[in-house]
């Protein structure tokens, strides 16, 4: 596919998206009010459904392959930032933030998440563009990443970005209210909030290393790249909401998760040879999330089953005891 030729009122309508998008969200959670899992579910809702409009205009504007290499981009973008929920799970446990100051957190790592992830984006195209043979390091990149997620985790493993902020930045242990700085004995500290905002925004330029280099892999358009990566941004506050109690339970996640940084990376490294169409993408994409939720439900329910059966045979010895 050629060079999108993208006007400057595309990237303002884009712009204009985000920035309404954001304010709409501001506006309905204002306040300290913990959101339910009912009311995240609706926004993550609406998020999907603005994205598949914007993809519509693509479509409709640029043509179909454009608009079905959005969707890939986007669903792929999607699949990868739950990674970056365990991330969140982690580091709001270590630093006991409360629920209603999570979402605060969250907010302004957004907004950090658009910077970084525009500049990588940018570079990574200009990049491409004067050294093709780059693909193949990305290509390498992602198979490595999809190597480590294949490794069993630890559940007590700290965050090592937590680790490290810990041990080099001046902080308090005891939270101020809304503020991300606090004086001490005379002297100014961060607190829990703002070592939370830094953790989370240099653990998301960690996984864009990973994810924009997977978007490359469907599209080499920056719009696309970029457009796509921003919309899937905007409903992670509201996902982390709906999924924060499940993903515990996902135990195959990861594989899926592998599955598609593995697809991404050969992909990108047999471009030259093979040529896979957008929409396949799509449903590659779609059919590794699918399967490792599937099984994580299915593992969760036998688990249940034989739990149940234990019970009731314990039941049954001490009634006959």
């Amino acid at each position: 596919m050629s060079s999108l030729d993208v006007p400057a009122w595309a990237w303002a309508l884009l712009a204009g998206i985000v920035v309404t998008s954001i304010a709409l969200d501001l506006f309905a959670h204002r306040g300290d009010r913990v959101d339910s899992k009912r009311r995240a579910l609706v926004w993550t809702g609406v998020w999907v459904v603005v994205s598949l409009a914007f993809c519509g205009w693509i479509w409709s504007r640029f043509g179909a392959q454009a608009g079905e290499e959005f969707l890939a981009a986007y669903l792929l973008e999607k699949s990868l930032s739950v990674d970056n929920l365990f991330v969140f799970l982690l580091v709001f446990g270590a630093l006991k933030i409360p629920a209603a100051e999570q979402r605060r957190v969250l907010t302004w790592g957004i907004f950090g998440a658009i910077a970084s992830r525009g500049l990588l984006i940018f570079a990574g195209a200009a990049a491409i563009q004067q050294w093709h043979a780059l693909t193949y390091v990305f290509g390498a990149i992602l198979l490595i990443a999809a190597f480590k997620l294949l490794r069993s985790p630890d559940p007590d493993q700290e965050s090592p970005v937590l680790g490290w902020l810990e041990r080099h930045m001046r902080w308090t242990k005891k939270l101020h209210g809304h503020k991300f700085f606090t004086r001490e004995n005379g002297r100014r500290v961060a607190t829990p909030l703002f070592l939370a905002l830094v953790a989370i925004e240099l653990t998301d330029v960690v996984f864009a290393i990973d994810s924009v280099p997977a978007a490359f892999a469907v599209s080499e358009q920056p719009f696309i790249i970029y457009s796509s990566n921003l919309l899937a941004i905007l409903g992670l506050r509201a996902l982390y909401v709906v999924l924060a109690g499940a993903l515990a339970d996902l135990r195959y996640l990861r594989f899926g998760l592998a599955a598609v940084l593995a697809f991404a990376g050969g992909k990108l490294i047999a471009a030259p040879w093979i040529k896979i169409p957008p929409l396949t993408s799509v449903g590659i994409i779609a059919v590794c999330i699918a399967i490792s939720v599937a099984y994580s439900i299915r593992a969760n329910r036998r688990d249940a089953r034989k739990l149940q059966n234990g019970l009731q045979v314990a039941q049954t010895h001490n009634f006959t005891a």
